[in-house]
C-alpha cells in the first residue's frame, strides 16, 4: 500500500484554528452551513454529490460517466464548472481525493478519508459514509430551524409593530395633548417621552448599533473573544445546553466517519480540531492530542474539560477497551441529534406564550397610555 503523505493536510499557518469566526444569533447559527471554509460547498451540495456518487458507483458504473451524469443534472453553470474541472483532473490521472483538493471547495477532512476509501478500495463505503454524513447534518439544522423560524416571525412582528407604533402613531396622539393642555397621566408622559427619544436619536442608534456590530465582526475572529462568547452562549439556560449539544454531536459524527476510514485515532482529532470551529471543543482538542502522545487514553484525556458530559466519557472508556470506538461515537451522536430536536421542540414551545404575552403587555400599556388622557377629557366635558 502507498504512503500517505500526512504532512500536507496540516492546517495552514495562516488561518489557525484560533481564527475562526464565531457565532452570531442563535437562528442564524443554527441555520448556517458549517462548510468548515468560507469558500467551500454547501451541505446539501456535498450531500447530493456524495449519494448520487455513492449510487453510481455501486450500480457499476465508472467513476467518469458518473461524474458525466451528476455534471448534467446541475443548475447552476458554478457549480457545472466545478464538477466539469474535477472530471477533467480525474480524466488526467489524478486521484478523485487529489481533484477535489484541488477545487479547494472541500475540507481536509473528506479529502483524507476519500484518499484512505481509495487506497483501500472502499471509496463507495466512504462516499456513503460522508453522504450520511451530510445528511443527517442538514437534516438536523432544517428541524432545528423549523422549530425556532415560528417564534422568530412572531417576535420581529410583533416588535415591528411597537416600533410603528412608537415612531408614528403615539407622536399623532402627542400633538393632539399638547393642542387640549393639561396634566397628562405619567404613563402617557413616560411613552411619548420614550417616543420622543427614539425619534430624536434613530439615526445615531442606528450608526452605533453598525459600529458595534462592525467592531464584534473584527473581533470575532480573536481568541479571547471567542472564548468569551462561547462560554457566555454555554451559560444560557437551555439554548447553551442545545449548542453544546449541536457540536458534541458534529464532534462525535465526524470522529466516527474517521475512526470507520481506518484513520488513526490522534490523526482523527487533529483533522475534528480543524474543522469543527466551536472553541470550547477546537482548545480542548489540542491538549487531547498532546496527552494521548504521552500515552493517556482517550477517555481520560477528554475528563478534564466540562464540555464533554460524564455519560460520554463512560460511554468512549467502554469503546476503547472493546475496540469499538467509531460504534460509540456514532451512537453518542444519534443521542444528542435527538436530544437536541427534543430540546429545540421544548425552546420553541416555551418561547411563543412567553413573547405573545411580553408583547401583548407592551402593546396593550401603549393603548392605554393613548387613550387614558381622551377618557379623562370626556369625563371632564361631563
Amino acid at each position: 500500500m502507498p504512503t500517505i503523505d500526512l504532512s500536507r493536510y496540516e492546517k495552514k499557518k495562516t488561518t489557525p484554528p484560533t481564527q475562526k469566526g464565531n457565532q452570531g444569533g442563535l437562528l442564524a447559527f443554527l441555520n448556517k452551513d458549517i462548510n468548515f471554509g468560507s469558500k467551500e460547498l454547501s451541505d446539501k451540495k456535498k450531500e447530493f454529490l456524495y449519494l448520487e456518487l455513492s449510487s453510481l458507483l455501486q450500480a457499476g458504473i465508472n467513476l467518469k460517466s458518473s461524474f458525466e451524469l451528476i455534471t448534467a443534472s446541475q443548475e447552476k453553470e458554478k457549480d457545472k464548472q466545478l464538477f466539469q474541472d474535477i472530471q477533467e483532473r480525474v480524466l488526467q490521472g489524478t486521484s478523485f481525493s487529489q481533484a477535489l483538493e484541488k477545487s479547494g471547495k472541500f475540507s481536509v477532512y473528506e479529502i483524507f478519508s476519500l484518499e484512505i476509501g481509495e487506497e483501500t478500495g472502499k471509496l463507495t463505503e466512504v462516499l456513503q459514509d460522508l453522504a450520511k454524513f451530510y445528511q443527517n447534518k442538514v437534516k438536523q439544522r432544517r428541524k432545528i430551524v423549523s422549530s425556532l423560524s415560528y417564534p422568530c416571525i412572531v417576535l420581529c412582528t410583533s416588535m415591528g409593530a411597537v416600533f410603528f407604533m412608537l415612531e408614528f402613531v403615539v407622536p399623532m396622539f402627542g400633538d393632539i395633548f399638547t393642542r387640549f393642555g393639561g396634566q397628562l397621566p405619567w404613563i402617557t408622559s413616560m411613552i411619548i417621552s420614550i417616543s420622543k427619544t427614539m425619534e430624536g436619536n434613530f439615526l445615531p442608534a442606528f450608526l452605533l448599533c453598525a459600529a458595534v456590530a462592525g467592531v464584534l465582526r473584527y473581533l470575532r475572529k480573536t481568541e479571547r473573544f471567542r472564548k468569551t462568547v462561547s462560554g457566555l452562549l454555554l451559560k444560557i439556560p437551555l439554548a447553551g445546553n442545545i449548542v453544546q449539544k449541536i457540536y458534541l454531536a458534529r464532534f462525535c459524527n465526524s470522529m466516527r466517519l474517521l475512526i470507520s476510514a481506518h484513520i488513526p485515532l490522534l490523526r482523527a482529532i487533529s483533522l475534528s480540531r480543524q474543522m469543527i470551529g466551536y472553541y470550547p471543543i477546537e482548545s480542548s482538542l489540542q491538549k487531547v492530542e498532546d496527552d494521548i502522545l504521552q500515552g493517556h487514553p482517550l477517555h481520560q484525556s477528554l475528563q478534564q474539560f466540562s464540555i464533554y458530559p460524564a455519560k460520554m466519557i463512560m460511554l468512549l472508556k467502554i469503546g476503547e477497551e472493546s475496540n469499538k470506538l467509531d460504534y460509540f461515537f456514532a451512537r453518542i451522536s444519534e443521542q444528542y441529534i435527538d436530544e437536541v430536536e427534543y430540546k429545540t421542540a421544548t425552546l420553541s414551545s416555551m418561547m411563543e406564550p412567553f413573547i405573545v404575552i411580553f408583547l401583548g403587555l407592551i402593546v396593550g400599556t401603549i393603548l392605554i397610555a393613548m387613550y387614558l388622557p381622551m377618557f379623562e377629557m370626556s369625563n371632564s366635558f361631563h
